[in-house]
């Protein structure tokens, strides 16, 4: 992330290959636009008829697609996955994009909603119009994002008559090709693809993850998973499950955690560990296409349930060895980063505002979408960036200009010169535009008030630029 005149944008779509150099040019148009008015309409963000009609004409464009879109920010995420050290962890999850069209068909349907009863007494099913993405965000383990690996779209009309399928025949039976859930299978092969280094890679999952398959993939592919499981697998000879062996497993040491209960207080409650290696067998109807596995199983459960929150009860399965508690608790420190992926898909429907979207068909809606996955990363990054690394340089991340306004504006007084200014002083001024309040007590700023503040910083530096064409901020 360099701090050139050109901004993060040029990095984030150098490895694109675009069938025509005008259109990576408007691509780049698209992002700094959009950008700089996150959350608002294409026409608001391009400001005038030329601009948004040429944004039109990009999202219609056939020759354009969302991974040819996202290829630069893949080639980008690879450069940063590879100048850090250690495990890596690819966060998967899905998230569903509604939208309200009088012709959904154009759109495609997610599933069908019960809306009550009619007159009659009978009841009325709508379907829900709207597109699916499967998403794959790679972090450290501090919780840096470091961008995405691999991101699919569909919609539900594509997998349809599986369901009707699986009434007929055993469900495990199903081939997993035919299955909304190969997702995870061929973002967990791009990403390792994506990446070179398998062996660094640890691919983690909720409990929809918890596919036989998967695991199976992982070990074909030399990488490693961390999911949560929901399934009571067959275990041993088959003539018992993972269930009984860890109830013959003993408690082997406890773990703070902090929860919030009903009314949103933080509390601090202890969680039992338990860990085992198992030996784990496939489904009944796959067990000759698939080879038995010896798996780590981790639960970490509260021993009494409270009244006013469900119990803590994960229970975590894995290739990699557990063999003390430190280790079984990194394990659960890594899944809890789960919940980054959560964040990253909020921002896109909060911040981005992507389900507010006009385009009408889900071509252009896919690629629309492609960009507001950039846009979105780029400012979970400066969110959290300013948590990981707070001591690192203004360039990694703003522009000379914007580092020379936001003194301007927010001149501080801890005497220190510009050149002693590190990264996450900045970001805390980019935060107060955004309404961050900056008291001691205040936790560190979040995506909400960076994205406001990055707004404000965009609406004041292109008034700087009218003010003075031909001079430098500084």
């Amino acid at each position: 992330m360099d701090g050139t005149t050109g901004g993060w944008f040029d990095r984030e779509i150098a490895g694109c290959s675009l069938v025509d150099r005008r259109l990576e040019k408007r691509l780049r148009s698209l992002l700094e636009r959009l950008g700089h008015a996150m959350g608002a309409s294409i026409p608001l963000a391009c400001q005038d008829w030329a601009n948004t009609k040429a944004a039109y004409r990009f999202f219609s464009n056939e020759r354009i697609s969302e991974a040819a879109i996202l290829a630069g920010h893949f080639a980008a995420t690879r450069e940063r996955f590879a100048a850090t050290d250690g495990p890596i962890l690819v966060l998967q999850d899905t998230t569903e994009f509604t939208f309200q069209r009088e012709r959904a068909e154009r759109i495609g349907l997610t599933y069908r909603v019960n809306s009550g009863k009619d007159k009659a007494g009978r009841f009325r099913m709508h379907t829900v119009c709207g597109l699916l993405m499967h998403s794959s965000l790679a972090v450290t383990t501090e919780g840096l994002p470091l961008g995405l690996a691999a991101v699919k779209f569909w919609t539900r009309q594509k997998f349809k008559g599986t369901a009707a399928l699986k009434k007929t025949i055993n469900p495990t039976r199903v081939p997993i090709e035919l299955k909304e859930s190969v997702r995870w299978l061929e973002n967990l092969r791009q990403s390792t693809e994506l990446f070179g280094a398998p062996e660094r890679c640890i691919h983690i999952g909720d409990r929809e993850s918890d596919i036989y398959e998967l695991f199976c993939t992982a070990a074909e592919l030399g990488t490693h998973f961390l999911v949560r499981t929901c399934v009571d697998r067959l275990a041993g000879d088959g003539d018992h499950t993972i269930a009984d062996e860890m109830a013959e497993t003993t408690v082997v040491g406890e773990h703070q955690v902090e929860v919030c209960d009903s009314k949103g207080r933080l509390e601090t409650v202890v969680v039992e560990l338990r860990y085992r290696r198992v030996h784990v067998r496939p489904p009944i109807g796959k067990q000759k296409r698939y080879p038995a596995l010896t798996l780590t199983v981790l639960y970490a459960q509260e021993r009494e349930g409270p009244s006013d929150r469900p119990k803590i009860d994960w229970k975590l399965i894995t290739d990699l060895p557990v063999t003390s508690n430190e280790v079984a608790v990194e394990k659960l420190r890594w899944y809890a980063l789960r919940w980054k992926i959560e964040t990253f898909h909020k921002i896109m429907k909060s911040g981005c505002r992507a389900e507010e979207a006009r385009l009408r068909s889900a071509e252009r809606l896919v690629k629309l979408i492609a960009v507001f996955c950039i846009l979105s990363w780029r400012v979970f990054w400066m969110t959290m960036i300013n948590r990981a690394a707070p001591n690192a340089r203004p360039e990694l991340g703003l522009t000379k200009i914007e580092t020379v306004l936001l003194d301007r504006l927010l001149p501080d007084n801890t005497g220190r010169s510009p050149g002693e200014k590190t990264l996450s002083s900045y970001l805390i001024k980019i935060a107060r535009l955004g309404g961050y309040l900056a008291r001691a007590s205040d936790p560190p700023p979040g995506n909400i008030v960076i994205w406001r503040g990055l707004t404000r910083l965009a609406d004041i530096k292109l008034g700087a630029t009218l003010s003075y064409p031909r001079q430098s901020c500084g």
